[in-house]
């Protein structure tokens, strides 16, 4: 994946740069908007980077720009300048990200990955025109169509969604189909997940901050419900949020306006508001756990998810969708599913529901590259198996240490993509980091050093 970073400032653009480069990325710099749009239209991007203040060309007219040339191509606005207003605006201009500084780096990966997942999905579907749109929810299920007709019919409305179900359902993929069912589709939506933020943080997420509020509060801040004035707030995993704050979230729901920390006046929202929990949040309130109150303010309009093991005839129909995505999307050749590894996915139990079933084609697409699917491929309830690597490198039969078995995965997975760190590392589900600090281990106990590793492409 390919990123042009766009900033005046030369310390800015090395440390965007080296962040996105030890990510694994490839990068490429412009010390300003008219170079940026020069390198856009004579090679290829995946994700733009740009800093919204420059002289001559800011960063909305390099948006606009590079709109102009690749509409798809996702583009990350950087400030320390952000409004409201502002960010609405570049929200409607096609931004798929608005981050305001400071912010550290891990902030700039998730973005970057989080637009490069939603860019894949959509280049996949602007590509097969399979009549698969943005984020379709694929079923048979007469539950889940059930389940459908009941959100497009509340959507126009302003009432609160509450949905429920196991994690890895699709709950966001139910909450966006509301957005883009109802009249506040051309607003933003805004998506926080409150078990992801910590608890000390969350209350600035939400709600936002004045300058000087406290330390390190250089300027001020929009909150999530500011930057959803308008629109839709998805609240991820409600049920993780700390009880004080959940007092503060149900004052916003009443009054419909909030509080920035250090604020002198309240400012005035108008948020529709969907939340989400794998928990069972009547449970949580006899547990004391959750606000009763705020629990009746969310269950307006209540929606139970059915987990996957529940929708066996949509097991097959979603498995054939990721199949033909992540052939097209990594130009492998469409493989076919084996009886047996039918079977195995038709009586799997999905603890992980759409989301594991995803990553498992996913990665037997990847292992398989292009021939038959079978059950070795799927990785299925402790049944990994894999073949002895290309590398000549000494492996112990069952029954060896923890760290062979470690080596010999990754060696083996490195070899099936040929060589293709980032690759292996979604299959594996660690880093791209990790990945190389494990090869350097190798090397360093092997007498012959990285030769052998560096002859092999890796």
């Amino acid at each position: 994946m390919k990123i042009l970073i766009v900033d005046d400032d030369l310390s800015m653009r090395l440390a965007l740069s080296e962040a996105l480069e030890s990510c694994g990325f490839e990068v490429e710099a412009a010390e300003n908007g008219a170079e940026a749009l020069e390198k856009f239209s004579k090679d290829t991007f995946d994700v733009v980077v740009t800093d919204m203040r420059m002289p001559k060309m800011g960063g909305m007219d390099v948006l606009r720009g590079v709109k102009k040339i690749a509409p798809w191509v996702p583009v990350i606005l950087i400030t320390a300048y952000g409004t409201v207003k502002t960010a609405v605006e570049a929200m409607k201009e096609g931004a798929a990200e608005f981050i305001m500084k400071p912010f550290s780096l891990d902030d700039l990966e998730f973005a970057v990955k989080n637009v490069l997942a939603t860019h894949r999905r959509k280049d996949h579907e602007r590509k097969s025109g399979d009549g698969a749109g943005e984020g379709e929810i694929i079923t048979q299920d007469e539950r889940i169509k059930s389940i459908l007709k009941i959100l497009s019919r509340v959507a126009r409305s302003k009432s609160t969604v509450l949905l429920s179900g196991e994690s890895g359902t699709g709950k966001e993929l139910f909450a966006r189909f509301v957005y883009r069912q109802s009249n506040r589709k051309n607003m933003p939506f805004v998506a926080v997940n409150c078990a992801a933020i910590p608890h000390n943080l969350l209350e600035s997420e939400m709600f936002g901050y004045e300058k000087g509020a406290f330390t390190g509060a250089f300027q001020k801040k929009p909150g999530k419900f500011e930057l959803a004035n308008g629109g839709t707030l998805l609240l991820d995993e409600v049920s993780e949020m700390d009880m004080q704050l959940q007092a503060k979230l149900l004052r916003v729901l009443q009054e419909e306006e909030v509080d920035r920390l250090g604020g002198k006046e309240p400012i005035p929202i108008d948020v529709r508001i969907i939340a989400t929990t794998n928990a069972d949040l009547k449970k949580r309130v006899q547990e004391k756990s959750f606000r009763e109150d705020l629990f009746y303010r969310l269950n307006v309009i209540p929606v139970k998810i059915p987990p996957l093991r529940e929708r066996g005839e949509d097991v097959v129909l979603l498995s054939n969708h990721f199949l033909k995505k992540y052939s097209e999307i990594n130009g492998i050749s469409r493989s076919v599913l084996t009886d047996e590894a039918l079977h195995c996915l038709k009586t799997y139990h999905w603890p992980g529901n759409v989301r594991e079933l995803e990553n498992v084609i996913e990665r037997a697409v990847l292992m398989a590259n292009g021939a038959p699917i079978g059950r070795e491929h799927l990785f299925l309830d402790g049944e990994e198996k894999v073949s002895t690597p290309r590398i000549d490198v000494e492996t112990k039969p069952f029954g060896g240490t923890l760290r062979d078995m470690e080596r010999t995965l990754i060696l083996d997975t490195l070899n099936r993509v040929r060589g293709n760190k980032t690759k292996a590392a979604q299959i594996l589900g660690i880093s791209v980091r990790t990945i190389r600090n494990k090869l350097h281990e190798y090397a360093l106990e092997d007498q012959n050093g990285w030769d052998k590793y560096e002859e092999a492409g890796i």
